[in-house]
């Protein structure tokens, strides 16, 4: 189907172009008509600049003498962060997760974690002294396919 609709397509379309062609031969390029030139006597007499048109705003004085008030504030360190990419049910699924992770450069650990009903084994990262790391590694792990990661903070 498809080859039909294209050889009709070209059986159309190249003689149309072939008719284009022949038909604009023959005419002629419009002629544009060259700009004048026009002379400029040259003088020696030098233009007074015009005087200086007053202020009419207040700002530009305001600022010159403008003071600053500087205060001091106090960054607060939220962290430590960990970030935890899975969460199992077996430790075999968690330490396929962790060789997964040990592929990209990245070393994690994993964790037990025993509730009312179940045991859990956690896979994560960590500690991290600054979120901005966390999510440095985060965007490494997303770039090697690994998509489930949170960043929490260390508790």
């Amino acid at each position: 189907m498809k080859v039909k609709l294209i050889t009709a397509f070209l059986v159309i379309a190249l003689p149309s172009f072939g008719y284009l062609l022949w038909s604009i031969k023959d005419k002629q390029p419009a002629v544009v008509a060259a700009p004048k030139v026009i002379k400029v006597k040259k003088t020696t007499e030098v233009a007074e600049l015009p005087e200086l048109p007053k202020e009419k705003w207040t700002y530009v004085d305001d600022l010159k003498s403008k003071e600053i008030e500087v205060g001091q504030y106090e960054v607060k360190n939220k962290g430590p962060y960990k970030m935890q990419c899975g969460s199992f049910r077996t430790r075999k699924q968690a330490e396929s997760l962790k060789a997964k992770i040990a592929f990209t450069g990245l070393e994690a650990q994993v964790g037990k974690s025993v509730g009312s009903s179940s045991t859990w084994y956690k896979v994560y990262l960590g500690p991290y002294d600054k979120k901005r790391n966390a999510e440095k590694d985060k965007h490494k792990l997303k770039n090697n396919a690994i998509h489930a990661c949170k960043i929490w903070g260390w508790d």
